[in-house]
């Protein structure tokens, strides 16, 4: 089975990317797995750095159905719009995984799990935010004792592109994350994500169309999904804790399994820039201030440190 990882990102994230790269590369088992890399705005110079660690790097076209002006000065959202073409784009592999630039790995186990279930063929294995330790994912709008309003990402995010059917049917579902997912070359999912992108991005917002055309796919047309657990993909706004004899990263409850890839969603300061550093507890009680980033190289800092997402 051929294998690539693919990750996308602007110059912007250039030093994530760097460090996603490392982090894979730190593992023996991934000398057989390429990496490709969506050009969403690069540098010459980033293109250059980044030839010898990438089998293939592209600067795609927006998908032809996308009116030009909804995209004009937008590519940094390639990397978003374009991740259900990446077969297309990436041609000649059996399976993709996508990793977005904004994680990296900590436990190789964790991409073979993603893996393992995607080999199945007719389903996407992915993690959800449906997880012990993470928030509750509907937020709810009092008058007095009466519930006046219910909404959540899907319902929010996706009534303008898809309707008040959509938004009502998704209110109770969990968000699947786009974030990171493996999926089979030949698997059916491919073609009906790519028009259901199209017409967010058409008639929504550009980012995040891809998100809500998966949640689509695969709450409300059928399309099968192998859901992880959610250490194996990590959402940082969710503190995790630290195993300082392991030297790594767990689940914040028992049995504390370790984190398997590292997701610096919501985390602006500590994603933009690795001095800085958060309180955290220990699996033995003790406290330590560290950041989220990989330790085992120094992309350097972010230019900014929320992203664009116009």
């Amino acid at each position: 089975m051929k294998i690539t990882i693919v990750t996308g990102c602007d110059a912007n994230y250039y030093p994530l990317l760097q460090e996603l790269i490392a982090s894979i590369r730190q593992f023996p088992e991934s000398s057989g797995v390429d990496i490709c890399i969506i050009d969403a705005g690069l540098s010459r110079e980033q293109v250059g750095a980044l030839s010898g660690s990438a089998a293939r790097i592209v600067s795609p076209e927006w998908p032809a159905a996308i009116p030009t002006e909804r995209t004009k000065g937008k590519d940094y959202l390639k990397a978003c719009v374009c991740r259900p073409f990446i077969p297309e784009i990436f041609p000649g592999y059996d399976m993709y995984v996508w990793l977005d630039a904004d994680t990296w790995v900590q436990r190789w186990s964790a991409i073979e799990m993603f893996i393992e279930a995607a080999k199945k063929g007719d389903r996407i294995s992915l993690t959800s935010s449906a997880d012990r330790a993470y928030t509750k994912p509907v937020r709810i709008s009092w008058l007095g004792n009466w519930p006046i309003k219910v909404k959540n990402f899907y319902s929010s995010n996706g009534r303008k592109p898809f309707g008040n059917s959509y938004a009502k049917a998704m209110v109770e579902q969990y968000v699947l994350s786009a974030g990171c997912f493996a999926l089979a070359a030949d698997a059916p999912h491919w073609k009906p994500w790519q028009k259901l992108v199209i017409e967010a991005a058409t008639k929504g917002k550009l980012f995040p169309a891809e998100q809500l055309a998966l949640g689509k796919l695969v709450h409300l047309e059928g399309y099968r999904a192998e859901l992880l657990p959610a250490y194996a993909h990590w959402l940082c706004v969710c503190k995790p804790r630290w195993d300082a004899e392991q030297n790594l990263f767990v689940e914040p409850f028992m049995p504390h399994e370790p984190l398997g890839v590292l997701h610096l969603s919501g985390v602006d300061e500590l994603r933009a820039d690795r001095t800085v550093t958060t309180p955290l507890e220990t699996v033995t009680g003790d406290k330590v201030n560290l950041n989220y980033r990989f330790a085992g190289f120094d992309g350097g800092r972010l230019g900014r440190a929320t992203p664009e997402r116009a």
